[in-house]
């Protein structure tokens, strides 16, 4: 069996933060950004992983959803609770020395784990909780 990631999901608020979030900061492509009603669908991946995609969409758009679970997603989203991303880099240092000039939101400074990774986490601008591990390829 041969199965690979496509695309992951994740919310946002804001277009243009997530466009500076994502392509300006982190350096991902933009691969496609739609626009439907007012609200904005963004793709957007690393340039060497080209079939590989996140896509961030409205948080709690489906017309299933009810106003208390969109209540709930947008506390989860604030507090950093309801999504996360690990990103792999091969200098979690320097990395994070270049994110926070970015004026991110610092979770926690580059620290070596108990269980043999350096790491750091950050938030984007919907909450989401970023993992940046060290990973040497």
């Amino acid at each position: 069996m041969d199965i690979t990631i496509h695309q992951a999901y994740l919310p946002h608020t804001d277009h243009e933060a997530s466009l500076a979030f994502y392509r300006d900061l982190l350096g991902f492509e933009v691969r496609n950004d739609v626009e439907n009603g007012g609200q904005h669908w963004l793709t957007v991946g690393p340039p060497s992983q080209p079939d590989v995609a996140l896509v961030l969409h409205p948080p709690a758009v489906d017309p299933g959803i009810t106003e208390e679970e969109r209540r709930v997603v947008a506390e989860m989203m604030a507090k950093g609770t309801f999504a996360s991303l690990n990103l792999a880099t091969p200098d979690v240092d320097a990395a994070f020395e270049r994110l926070q000039a970015g004026d991110v939101e610092v979770v926690s400074e580059p620290t070596d784990q108990p269980w043999g990774v350096r790491d750091c986490a950050l938030r984007d601008p919907a909450g989401t909780t970023i993992r940046l591990f060290e990973v040497r390829r």
